[in-house]
């Protein structure tokens, strides 16, 4: 009979610990979805950021060996990511395939001028940057003219503003709320262990030594969920690139892995704290308390 109950305990207790590891890859699991999310939306705002296009007009009389020139002192600057060079020639055959229409032949000349396209870094893609570094370029005697969309970087850079901030606002409040559901979930596993718990206590063994054992399975436990979690997270961005696969384009490695450890770390740190204030409530009791 004492074999049995031991065997039916045994298996209580796992079946509790496997519900309770399952518990946290969960919440974890929805961390990590926020956390890809707000990655995903950052690399979003900063691929728009640097597809905005500068077009730097040169004057008529600017030689071309002049303009490659400036154009290599530009892809030094620190502002730039990337420039491209656009020939009279070549910007006529981009607007004739826009026209539909030959307007070189009907002009009987090309009247456009060669010009550079400029793509600024992240950092530099909002109107006050790009007014600043528009003022600088305007005292090249080789630029005509500077034109870019001010109104659209503003309203991008205002819409990309408060999605972000939305997401944090999302992400802060799920992040109490996973706080509290792997505290309780962690809880009810340490209650079922509460006479365990108060008899090793009232047997002479130190706290230090009842703890022990407890904080350990719960490291083990929040790392077992983490891990769970971020293969899953693995198996959805796999999917997600199936499905979409656009999304190539906003992919990072390496902040796909500070993610995935930030999942990990958060779910051992949360285990063992909860285990620490769990099996401290019930080192505190008395044992007249256990029964309610």
């Amino acid at each position: 009979m004492e074999e049995f109950e031991a065997s039916e305990s045994a298996k209580k207790t796992k079946t509790i610990y496997i519900s309770t590891v399952f518990g946290i890859a969960m919440v974890l699991l929805m961390i990590g979805l926020l956390g890809l999310i707000l990655v995903k939306a950052n690399n979003l705002s900063r691929y728009v950021k640097e597809n905005i296009v500068l077009n730097i007009f040169m004057d008529d009389a600017a030689h071309e060996t002049d303009v490659l020139q400036f154009q290599k002192q530009l892809d030094g600057n620190p502002m730039v990511k990337q420039t491209q060079y656009v020939s009279k020639e070549l910007a006529a055959r981009n607007l004739q395939k826009d026209l539909g229409e030959d307007f070189v032949k009907f002009l009987g000349y090309n009247p456009l001028s060669q010009s550079l396209d400029v793509y600024l870094k992240a950092d530099y893609a909002n109107n006050a940057g790009i007014d600043k570094f528009k003022a600088e370029l305007m005292k090249n005697p080789l630029v005509k003219e500077v034109k870019y969309q001010q109104s659209l970087v503003d309203q991008m850079n205002q819409n990309l503003k408060s999605i972000i901030l939305v997401i944090l606002a999302f992400a802060a409040i799920f992040v109490v709320l996973s706080v509290a559901l792997i505290n309780n979930t962690i809880r009810l596993a340490i209650y079922s262990q509460r006479f365990l718990i108060k008899s090793m206590q009232l047997v002479g063994a130190t706290k230090g030594f009842i703890r022990k054992p407890f904080l350990l399975y719960g490291i083990w436990h929040g790392l077992l969920g983490g891990l769970i979690a971020v293969l899953i997270l693995i198996g959805t961005l796999y999917l997600a690139y199936q499905q979409i696969p656009d999304l190539v384009i906003l992919r990072n490695y390496t902040e796909f892995g500070i993610v995935f450890l930030g999942v990990i770390g958060i779910g051992v740190i949360m285990s063992a704290v909860s285990t620490f204030l769990a099996v401290n409530k019930f080192l505190r009791l008395k044992i007249y308390d256990l029964y309610r």
